[in-house]
């Protein structure tokens, strides 16, 4: 196919291969809107393993970032949501590649990822907490050096983790679960998980851990999406805006967040 446009480009007038260039797959991301709403589908991108935010539960998609997928999509005029497993280190690469078409799992807003797509107002805000065993000496980040720490590959604990804890042998693991139950069977020395996770992974899965010290970091996280989607990052920040002032967004996170009220803390963001 590739060859034969080659071979007849020369006498396809220029005007024509304008319109053909902007007719393919590689729909311009400004029309990301129009695309959606279009095909009546939205590809939400999550790792499915990362609870309270998303999980599976019997086999279904769970969690305070799915109810606020749904309710996004809703208030966008999308009929279907389509929620594709994938992990940190690859959701950048997938929003490039057009393999889904927003991130909801707790990315955090930085200014390194800002340079590779874009991202909505926030719609959480978080904290890295050390969770260590029960009985654990550990008392602050001054006692993790030359620890084995677990973290969540492609994070920002895994950065935080490399950049602040000298010595530390910093053991990845594909989600924050593997990562507290290597704690809890003493295969690690403390874990580097958001706190809400940290506490709800605890107790559904009965690890003996708990969390150690202050918060080291706050976190706010937006929703991400391919760099050039004005009409799409303005609709979804309007949605936003409207959950958060109607109580939509409150109700979400006392139901996965052990009552905590998101919509408030978020102000001053």
């Amino acid at each position: 196919m590739i060859r034969s446009s080659l071979l007849i480009a020369p006498i396809i007038p220029t005007i024509l291969i304008a319109a053909i260039a902007g007719c393919g797959s590689g729909q311009s991301q400004g029309d990301l809107l129009q695309r959606v709403k279009t095909a009546g589908v939205i590809r939400v991108a999550q790792t499915q393993a990362n609870p309270p935010w998303n999980f599976l539960e019997n086999g279904k998609p769970a969690g305070y970032d799915v109810d606020v997928a749904n309710e996004l999509a809703k208030r966008l005029k999308v009929a279907q949501v389509e929620f594709v497993p994938s992990n940190f280190q690859s959701f950048i690469a997938g929003v490039q590649a057009g393999r889904f078409d927003m991130v909801i799992s707790g990315q955090t807003i930085t200014d390194e990822r800002k340079k590779q797509v874009d991202f909505s107002r926030p719609y959480e805000v978080n904290g890295i907490s050390i969770f260590v065993a029960a009985g654990s000496a550990i008392s602050g980040l001054a006692d993790l050096k030359g620890k084995k720490v677990a973290v969540t590959a492609g994070t920002t604990q895994a950065a935080f983790a490399k950049k602040s804890i000298p010595g530390a042998d910093i053991k990845t693991y594909d989600n924050a679960t593997l990562g507290m139950t290597e704690v809890a069977r003493s295969r690690a020395d403390a874990a580097l998980v958001s706190r809400f996770q940290g506490a709800f992974l605890a107790q559904k899965n009965g690890l003996a851990v708990k969390p150690a010290g202050p918060l080291l970091e706050s976190e706010v996280n937006g929703i991400s999406f391919a760099k050039g989607s004005a009409t799409f990052k303005q609709a979804v920040d309007q949605a936003l805006g409207d959950m958060i002032s109607d109580g939509t967004l409150s109700a979400i996170s006392k139901k996965w967040l052990g009552g905590l009220d998101m919509a408030e803390q978020l102000k001053g963001v």
